[in-house]
């Protein structure tokens, strides 16, 4: 027995060409936004917006990181992989939280450098703050845009590159502050302000790490007294045990084991099984296979089933 949602491929299509549309969006942003920052903190002498800029360039080189990885996620089920390639999506957002400690590692390396060595102090005008607090609204509405279209498209990816988006929000507005700071005669604030912006991103990694996780460990998705109470809303189902949940935020696949009257026979059996499988993909949009192995509903089967209620699984 089993159930797929019907029009899950075609679903999934669409849902990887939204994604793809995204990153390539917010490529096009993410450079004009480094550039900017990059080369004028090269022309001003700024240590800070030259770090902001490579660090915005990280932001770029995730995008391409994710556009890869989306498309390797959008090839079909095959022999070796019956269960899709959607998990290469969230290898690249694996991959960018990597890159996010090598940028943690880039800004706080250079603010150590500079605060040990020391260095002339950046030239602080009208055009610093104004390519710092325009780039910094631009990094603002596309850490939103693209929170909002990774929540609405169950992406790991796009998720996980708003996340690095944010971190450049924190690089940009240390950088604002420190350059306040520079002006008003405080040279070391360009450097400390780094080493702190550079924790930030770290922070802002291990959250990629910890949602990639979840994915890779195959962690329970839905809680398994919640997939009992919808199964058991279906006629003829009298207990359920051993819930399982695993996949990626956006495609769940559940497989539980559901108990029926004994003297019914495997037709009327069958029938319920699969009654509960489709209930399961309709109350649960994010469900996309469940799996249902059928059992007697006796003594052994109740007693397994307290035995599970006891030990908190149901």
């Amino acid at each position: 027995m089993g159930y797929t949602k019907s029009g899950q491929g075609s679903a999934g299509a669409s849902r990887i060409g939204g994604i793809r549309r995204v990153l390539w969006a917010i490529l096009v942003l993410n450079i004009a936004v480094a550039a900017a920052k990059l080369l004028w903190g090269l022309a001003s002498g700024s240590a800070a917006m030259q770090a902001d800029g490579f660090h915005s360039f990280f932001d770029g080189a995730s995008n391409v990181v994710g556009l890869v990885g989306m498309g390797m996620a959008a090839r079909p089920a095959d022999k070796d992989h019956p269960y899709g390639h959607g998990k290469y999506e969230t290898y690249a957002s694996a991959a960018i939280g990597a890159m996010l400690l090598l940028a943690a590692y880039r800004v706080g390396s250079s603010a150590v450098a500079e605060l040990t060595q020391g260095a002339a102090p950046p030239r602080v005008g009208v055009v610093s703050f104004a390519i710092m607090l325009v780039t910094l609204a631009v990094n603002i509405g596309v850490t939103l845009w693209e929170r909002r279209a990774g929540q609405r498209l169950g992406s790991e990816i796009l998720i996980a590159d708003a996340n690095h988006t944010t971190s450049d929000i924190f690089v940009s507005i240390g950088v604002v502050f420190s350059l306040v700071l520079v002006r008003m005669g405080f040279a070391k604030a360009d450097p400390i302000v780094a080493v702190l912006v550079a924790g930030a991103i770290v922070y802002t990694a291990l959250g990629v790490f910890r949602q990639a996780s979840a994915t890779l460990s195959d962690s329970a998705r839905i809680p398994a007294p919640d997939i009992c109470t919808i199964a058991e809303t279906v006629d003829g189902v009298k207990g359920c045990h051993h819930i399982r949940t695993r996949g990626s935020a956006a495609e769940v696949y559940v497989d539980l084991h559901v108990q029926v009257d004994s003297s019914l026979s495997v037709a009327e059996g069958h029938a319920i099984a699969e009654a509960v499988e489709r209930v399961l993909c309709q109350q649960f949009g994010q469900v996309v296979d469940a799996i249902v192995h059928l059992e007697p509903y006796d003594d052994y089967q109740r007693a397994k089933t307290a035995e599970e209620i006891d030990a908190g699984f149901v």
